[in-house]
This record gives structure tokens, sequence and C-alpha cells, in this order.
């Protein structure tokens, strides 16, 4: 697995990926994107940011780069830099299927995605980011699943995606909602000629919503690479948004609110890549400041304190409005 890159990696921000969610299209649900992106969100504006991040990003240890389909054209700018650094043949990429970008590159829109994890939308995906990406790409998720996903149950998709594997990408799977655990479970006994399809999955875990845990650590058990995403629970974690607890952790650790966030994710166990999801150089910079920070018995106490009810959790981040 291109994992294994990860694994043996030296730097302690070699466990920390860069997401990018937030800056492959003008309009994500992220809090304050007003005063984080430049007033110009045109194509080349986003590009050239896409660029700074990455190689804020390589230059500091950070080894995991997350992209989609849906994501705007994140993996146009992806691919663009890889081809502009050939010595970052180190970096594992990892891309995802299953929703289709429709906000025709505007902040504001009648739909931003369409979901579909149908076989046609595969294939027709997979040749997308195979032409953008080629043999960079590394890991090729569904993106978003949930419990009640056909592609649970499509036994010709998971045919082509056993395929897929066997050309040596690696097939994971990303859940969001307020089952994930159900999802993940589900994803876990999914085999194909008597082997596990899966073998990675992407997940929101934080300290906001953490009812993911108890199936991250099962799945991790099972041989699977865990990613986390959405630490910073879209910005309710970071800067003046995040709880005092945090705060108060961060301002006597010397660090943000977003260090202190992203640790509490870094500490699990099964944590094998935390995606920051930074918009800009100086965000990316704090951020890695998690894999520094000391959680001690009292902290994490007081960061489990914090936890919300899974359907109030997600009942608040589909309110977040696009900006």
């Amino acid at each position: 697995m291109p994992f294994a890159r990860l694994a043996t990696a030296t730097t302690p921000t070699a466990h920390i990926g860069l997401g990018l969610a937030a800056v492959g299209r003008p309009g994500y649900i992220n809090l304050h994107r007003d005063r984080d992106l430049p007033g110009d969100r045109g194509v080349e504006a986003l590009r050239e940011r896409t660029h700074e991040l990455l190689d804020a990003a390589y230059a500091q240890g950070v080894r995991y780069v997350d992209a989609a389909r849906s994501y705007g054209r994140s993996e146009e700018f992806l691919a663009d830099w890889l081809k502009a650094h050939p010595e970052a043949d180190d970096v594992v990429v990892g891309s995802k299927w299953g929703y289709t970008y429709t906000a025709d590159w505007k902040v504001e829109a009648e739909a931003y995605e369409v979901k579909d994890h149908g076989l046609a939308t595969f294939l027709r995906q997979r040749a997308e980011t195979g032409a953008l990406l080629g043999d960079r790409l590394d890991l090729y998720q569904i993106h978003s699943v949930t419990v009640d996903s056909p592609a649970l149950t499509d036994r010709e998709l998971h045919a082509r995606l056993a395929g897929l594997a066997a050309e040596g990408v690696t097939v994971g799977l990303s859940t969001s909602g307020p089952r994930q655990a159900d999802a993940i479970r589900a994803a876990l006994a999914v085999t194909v000629d008597g082997e596990p399809l899966f073998r990675t999955v992407q997940a929101t875990f934080n300290a906001l919503e953490t009812s993911a845990g108890a199936a991250l650590a099962e799945a991790h058990d099972a041989g699977l690479t865990v990613i986390v995403k959405e630490g910073m629970a879209n910005g309710r974690l970071a800067g003046t948004e995040a709880p005092e607890p945090i705060r108060e952790i961060a301002a006597d650790a010397g660090v943000g609110a977003d260090a202190v966030a992203l640790a509490f994710v870094l500490y699990q166990p099964w944590a094998g890549v935390v995606l920051s999801g930074a918009v800009t150089v100086d965000q990316l910079a704090g951020n890695l400041h998690a894999a520094v920070v000391d959680l001690d018995e009292e902290r994490r106490f007081r960061l489990g304190a914090l936890v919300e009810d899974p359907e109030a959790y997600w009942r608040c981040r589909a309110a977040l409005p696009w900006a």
C-alpha cells in the first residue's frame, strides 16, 4: 500500500495530510472564507493559492494530499503541481469519486454537487481522474458513503473496484452523517473473492463528533488505514469560534486552537493521517503545530466534554452556508 511510505516517515508532520476541498473551488462551507481567500476567486487565483499551499506543505513534511472529482478543479491543480515538481515522488495522492461538481465555478449555485455511487459514474469519473493524475493516483475512494449507499451492495461495482486494486490503486471510502459507524462496519464486511475490498476509510472525527471512533478502531485493527477529515469541524474548533476549553489549552500550550483540535485527533491510536483543510500558508503552519502539542489526561478530559449528539452535530453542519 502507498501508505506504507507514510508509516515509515520520521517527521511528525508526515501524518498530517493536506485536503483540497476548500481551495479547489470558489465556494465551500468552512467558516470565514471571506477573510481567508482573495476577493478574486477565479480559476487562476485558486490555482496559485493551491500551489502555494502544496509548496509549503511539502517543505514542512506533509506527504499525503487529498482531492476529489467534486472539489472543483482540485485534481487539475494538483496534477499541475506534481508535473512541476518531479522531485515530489514521495507524495501519496488520494482522490474520490461519487459526486459530480455542478456549481460552474460559482459561490452561490442552485446545486453544488450531485451524488451518484453507481457503476456508470465510477467508470466516467475514473477516466476523468486518470486523464489528470495518471499513474500518480495512489488511492481512489468512494465519496461520502452512508449506510444506505448502493456502493455497499453493488457486486458489479465491487468487481470493477477490485480490478482497480489489481492495477495497484488502493481502494477506499469516505463516510459522512450521523451513522458513519454503521457505514464503516458495513464496508468492513465487503469482500471480493474472499478478500476485503476496502483498504482505507476516511471519516469525520473531532472533539464535537466522536461517534465513529469505535468503528474506526475496528477498521484499524482490520488493517485499514484511517484518514480523518474535518478535524476542526469546518472551522467551529478554530480561532475565535473554538469553545473556551480549546482556547484555554491553546493559550497554555502557546499554539492556536486549530492545533489543539487536530492534536486531539492525532492522539487517537487508530488515526493514520489527519487532514488539514488550510486555505492559507499561515493556517497550514498553525495546523502543523498539532504534531507537537502535548495532551495530558486532564486536557483530554476537558476536550472529551465537548462532544455533541451526532444528529445535532450533522444538523449544524448541514446548515452551514456555502461561502
